[in-house]
């Protein structure tokens, strides 16, 4: 018998519409409105392709997240949908929308949430899909980072009059006020109005980092690519360090493993260029909509960056002012924040554009303490390349793809924020990760306009202020309940992938979890028509990806006894990422087992000799190992 390896986007869907149907809306739905839904999502494909999954559901699941937020009613109209006789929801899943909404589309008093969870999972399954993106999406991409800096242009003129007028207010601790002022009273309550926030937001990050010395880091590379095009080990091999770091960072200090390092490659040291290279333009897939634009960095700009990047991470989270408000590597605080504020209303979610594109250096410059200039300066990219080779100049601190677009983003944010939050409760109240943001409902629209005053884009089609839905750091929430849908990513694929593997026996456990036990089974008789039998949790203590209900049996793997762990063990398929050895002089990799062991050594001379004394033999690793990124395949082993 030949086994049926494709597996059919809309089957996924319907399978869903059918768990929906038999487990929670027995009593109130019926076989016949099942039926015609299902058949209406097979004809769709049929006609608009998978775009009906990934792009059209997608446009109503957002017109419905609007309308549970209470921008405006539902209608299903202007997304292409038929309506109901004498109501505004589509006629399209609206055995499930009449549960939610008055027929004129507005949210009933009590809405169905399960019947919510349903409608975002059949809306939103296929959004983030990696399909291949068309020419025309990358233009658009490409032309939309374009013109965020030509909007910065306008940007730093108005961020140039506030910091004139508060190098002003400084040198004589009181502005006088100007003729103009006269003329137009409104103009200087605004002026001064902001000119009081950047005051306060001054204060707030010179606290935070009074005793910050951006000397102190360890620098380190990150695990993506660089402008530069090093690659493992070759990293580590300097052959150009730009003149502008090592202005601030010196060579024989920072890129070297200690004096003894310099002295003896010394004449390799001589060649080592001090050209300033730029950042490059890459693409990488995002979602339906097209791809995401990242800047990579030259390697020796990289290597500072992470530096900097650990040794304000560690500092923000641990300072008092900012270790309840900022987060870097928790998104708890937000996702509860968010469930919360569907509950009670208490609390608004806020979504930032191009956030990391819009926080400017000017901005930057205007808010930050003087003193971390230097370091930040020295550690930026002041240019990236399009893809069409085209060089362009960055008016924005950082683009995606440096390590510290994430850390100046969210304090810049924070710093705004706070500074003109009018009470102590609303300021211990904002909540900061990355572009995710929460403050209290009262003082949304006052956030989103400060925002916006100094450059910051606020999205607030996404952004949630009124009604019961919000949405922060992964979590979408409705009436305390968490909404968020299963949002399948890897594109399958009939041959047997490692990623394929992996990702699909996920979705199929979190479907699982959301008791869509149809689309569960289906999915998983797909995997197994490829990969033979999958190993259930049971067998598992989660070192292998395996299935919440698996029909394989212990027979169908070999197991055998770990006499010396005293244990049970199978052989199961594993992904696994091959290891490359490159062996490299010495000095280059004890420079590595320094930045990147679990104990790193600080690379300052007169700190090292006694720092190599914490070292345990737990602590070391293969220096000369590497893994290959993106190259992983499926291997059978014990476990």
């Amino acid at each position: 018998m030949v086994l049926n390896k494709s597996l059919d986007e809309h089957i996924v869907i319907e399978h869903i519409l059918y768990d929906a149907h038999v487990s929670w809306s027995r009593d109130y739905f019926n076989a016949r409105a099942l039926r015609l839904t299902r058949q209406k999502v097979r004809d769709r494909v049929r006609s608009e392709g998978l775009g009906f999954l990934s792009k059209t559901l997608p446009r109503l699941g957002k017109c419905l997240d609007q309308a549970l937020a209470g921008e405006h009613k539902l209608t299903g109209a202007i997304h292409g949908f038929d309506t109901m006789a004498g109501s505004e929801l589509p006629r399209f899943l609206g055995e499930f929308f009449s549960r939610v909404f008055q027929p004129s589309g507005e949210v009933l008093p009590s809405p169905d949430t399960q019947c919510v969870s349903v409608l975002r999972q059949v809306l939103y399954s296929y959004y983030k899909y990696e399909l291949p993106y068309t020419e025309a999406q990358t233009q658009q991409v490409i032309s939309s980072f374009i013109k965020t800096e030509d909007d910065l242009i306008h940007v730093d003129t108005s961020l140039a009059v506030l910091h004139g007028m508060s190098t002003e207010f400084n040198r004589t601790r009181r502005r006088p006020m100007a003729a103009g002022d006269l003329k137009d009273p409104q103009w200087h309550i605004e002026q001064s109005n902001q000119l009081r926030v950047v005051r306060e937001a001054r204060i707030l990050l010179n606290e935070v980092f009074a005793l910050f010395d951006g000397h102190d880091i360890t620098p380190r590379h990150g695990p993506g690519v660089v402008a530069t095009k090093q690659r493992l080990g070759a990293k580590f091999v300097w052959t150009n360090v730009s003149h502008r770091i090592t202005d601030v960072y010196p060579f024989d200090a920072y890129f070297c493993a200690s004096t003894g390092h310099v002295c003896d490659s010394y004449a390799e040291f001589k060649l080592v260029t001090d050209t300033d290279h730029s950042a490059q333009v890459l693409l990488v897939p995002k979602d339906s909509r097209g791809p995401r634009l990242i800047s990579c960095e030259p390697v020796d700009f990289q290597w500072i960056q992470q530096g900097l990047r650990k040794a304000i991470y560690e500092l923000v989270e641990t300072h008092p002012l900012t270790r309840y408000n900022v987060f870097f590597t928790n998104q708890n605080p937000n996702q509860c924040g968010a469930l919360l504020g569907s509950l009670n209303g208490k609390y608004a979610t806020l979504d930032l554009k191009e956030a990391s594109d819009r926080v400017s250096v000017s901005l930057v410059h205007l808010l930050f303490p003087e003193h971390l200039h230097r370091f930040l300066d020295a550690s930026r990219s002041v240019s990236t390349v399009l893809p069409n080779g085209e060089k362009l100049t960055l008016r924005k601190f950082a683009p995606m793809g440096s390590a510290l677009c994430f850390p100046i983003m969210a304090l810049t944010i924070w710093a705004i924020l706070t500074a003109s939050a009018p009470d102590a409760d609303t300021r211990e109240s904002i909540l900061v990760y990355g572009d995710d943001v929460i403050v209290p409902t009262a003082f949304a629209v006052s956030a989103m306009n400060i925002l916006e005053v100094f450059g910051l884009k606020i999205n607030r089609t996404k952004s949630c202020v009124q009604g019961s839905f919000r949405e922060s750091c992964g979590v979408d929430a409705f009436k305390g309940e968490n909404v968020t849908p299963v949002r399948f990513r890897t594109v399958w694929n009939e041959s047997p992938r490692p990623d394929v593997y992996v990702s699909w026996i996920a979705y199929a456990n979190q479907l699982y979890d959301k008791r869509l036990y149809s689309a569960y089974n289906y999915i998983v008789s797909k995997l197994e028509a490829i990969y033979g039998p999958i190993p259930g949790d049971d067998m598992s203590k989660k070192t292998y990806p395996s299935l919440r209900s698996s029909s394989a049996r212990n027979g169908d793997f070999r197991r055998r006894i770990n006499h010396k762990l005293q244990k049970l063990m199978y052989r199961v398929r594993v992904e696994s990422s091959p290891s490359v050895t490159q062996v490299l002089p010495g000095w280059n990799m004890l420079l590595r087992f320094f930045t990147e062991s679990s104990n790193p050594v600080p690379l300052r001379p007169d700190e090292y000799r006694s720092a190599v004394t914490r070292f345990t033999p737990d602590t070391a690793f293969a220096v000369s190992q590497y893994t290959k990124r993106r190259t992983s395949i499926l291997v059978w082993r014990w476990r």
